[in-house]
């Protein structure tokens, strides 16, 4: 047999193989697994520390400081990088694939359900549930007329056709149904779009500080997959002023009361104005979203070097440690002459009468700064990226310690220079956020609520009436049926049977 002749059949089996895969990939039964799969696949990324966080950009290499053996393990698993990794980005694309594949056609099919007619009237009616068989003394016309209207007044969707009725209500079952496929198909999406357009970010702004919406303005950044830099939506936030309230007495002293920040702000278009930003109420500018997650304390400082000029001076972001915000930080001079000078330091608001080194309170009734000089070379120098909280020792000398109060100066050895404490100003930490696909997400999460609710509670159910004549006169059959798997209700078939037996003047009835 020739090559050509074999060919029809290798197509045949290949088209075969496809369309089986294609079945098998879009079954119910698979988006389920996938679905499974990836509620799995997201259990590391909520037990573990993820990079591209900006609201603790710090926590894997504190997790790899910590558990230096089994973390290169976990890394090559991308289990840092859990939402951007590929095995979880070819689960996802799996479900969406199999998820409209199975969804759309049944979308088709509910859609269908939802316009069709009430089923014909099944040969035997004598099988239906709660079959009753009326002798009537009426006219069939007027039997089948208030048929119709007693049923149609009760929510039926009715057909009359030559001595039968048939009727079905229940409907916004299948509806139901067909916005809880649609809306789960709207929500993968829309949870993916988030994630591949928005971006997350953090800055922290001290009193009187500006932060604008460009990408050198944040202290930290995580973009998604498709974010532009170029398409931010333009607006300038000036912090002026943050409260903090903290509980003086009793059992709960220190627990923080209320915090809010004081905000001016300035849109692309000129428009300007000011706003609170509170935990939970962030201010939105056109999907982007400023959150008040944190604060803290800034200890205003002034540094002098050998020559007497003032190489620095204003306030500095310390970093709270513990919920009575004792804070470090570090003040780093890389212009200071002759050498240059660094400070690590430790802030407290409220310093202990003695040497303590925590602080007795959050709030700030008797700040003390504690800090370490060094002189030597910073290492700003060398094109290596440093963290701005933290000092690298490796070329620098340890050259004096101190406790300042307000106002107070310490000397550093060897006419080195010396630092001032002026003040303390309030810091904000804010986390800046763009998800365009929170919204839809949101209002499909609500569809899918209502249509699983509606597809659960509304029961469908179908009733018949059959008119028959002989020679004992007009006989009228009704029966029932349950679409769903709980039992039909007698309710309308007692009321349609009450109405027909009032057409009579001396009834008679027999039911089976």
């Amino acid at each position: 047999m020739t090559d050509e002749a074999l060919e029809p059949s290798r197509t045949t089996y290949g088209a075969g193989w496809a369309r089986w895969a294609w079945r098998t990939l879009t079954s119910m039964r698979t988006a389920v697994i996938l679905l499974t799969l990836l509620a799995g696949a997201a259990v590391p990324g909520s037990l573990l520390p993820q990079r591209n966080v900006a609201t603790n950009p710090g926590a894997v290499p504190s997790f790899y400081a910590d558990h230096p053996g089994i973390s290169p393990w976990l890394d090559r698993l991308s289990l840092f990088d859990v939402y951007a990794s590929p095995w979880f980005a070819a689960i996802y694309i799996l479900l969406l694939v199999s998820m409209i594949g199975c969804v759309l056609p049944r979308c088709v099919r509910l859609w269908g359900e939802c316009r069709a007619e009430p089923a014909r009237t099944p040969t035997r009616l004598s099988r239906m549930e709660h079959h009753r068989e009326l002798r009537l003394e009426s006219d069939a016309e007027e039997v089948l007329t208030r048929t119709a209207t007693v049923l149609r007044r009760r929510g039926y969707r009715v057909v009359r056709e030559g001595s039968e009725v048939r009727a079905e209500k229940g409907y916004l079952r299948e509806a139901g149904n067909l916005m809880f496929h649609l809306s789960l198909l709207v929500l993968l999406v829309g949870v993916a779009g988030g994630k591949l357009f928005g971006f997350e970010g953090r800055a922290a702004l001290v009193d009187g500080a500006t932060f604008t919406n460009l990408r050198s303005s944040y202290d930290e950044y995580s973009p998604a997959a498709l974010t532009r830099a170029d398409a931010f939506t333009p607006f300038s936030v000036t912090l002026d002023k943050l409260e903090a309230e903290f509980e003086l007495a009793g059992p709960r002293a220190g627990e923080p009361r209320e915090f809010d920040a004081e905000v001016t702000y300035t849109l692309g278009d000129g428009t300007t104005g000011s706003t609170s930003i509170k935990p939970n109420h962030p201010m939105d500018v056109d999907g982007t979203k400023l959150f008040l997650t944190g604060h803290g304390y800034a200890p205003a400082v002034t540094v002098r070097d050998g020559t007497g000029e003032t190489v620095f001076s204003g306030p500095v972001i310390f970093l709270p440690l513990e919920n009575n915000f004792t804070s470090d930080g570090v003040v780093k001079v890389p212009n200071a002459e002759p050498t240059q000078l660094g400070f690590e330091g430790l802030f407290l608001p409220t310093a202990p009468t003695g040497d303590g080194d925590r602080s007795q309170f959050p709030g700030l009734i008797a700040p003390r700064l504690d800090l370490t000089a060094y002189t030597g070379d910073l290492g700003m120098n060398e094109g290596v990226p440093q963290s701005v909280y933290k000092l690298e020792r490796s070329g620098l000398e340890e050259v004096a310690v101190g406790s300042l109060r307000v106002g107070e100066t310490m000397a550093l050895p060897e006419g080195a220079g010396s630092i001032t404490f002026d003040g303390v100003s309030r810091f904000a930490n804010f986390q800046i956020a763009y998800d365009p696909g929170k919204e839809i997400s949101l209002v499909a999460a609500i569809a899918l609520l209502i249509g699983l609710t509606a597809s659960l509670v509304i029961r469908r159910r179908r009733l018949w009436l059959r008119v028959t004549k002989s020679d004992h006169g007009l006989t009228a059959e009704l029966a029932g049926l349950s679409v769903t798997r709980r039992e039909l209700p007698t309710s309308d078939l007692d009321h349609l049977e009450r109405e027909l037996l009032g057409l009579n003047e001396s009834p008679e009835r027999s039911m089976s």
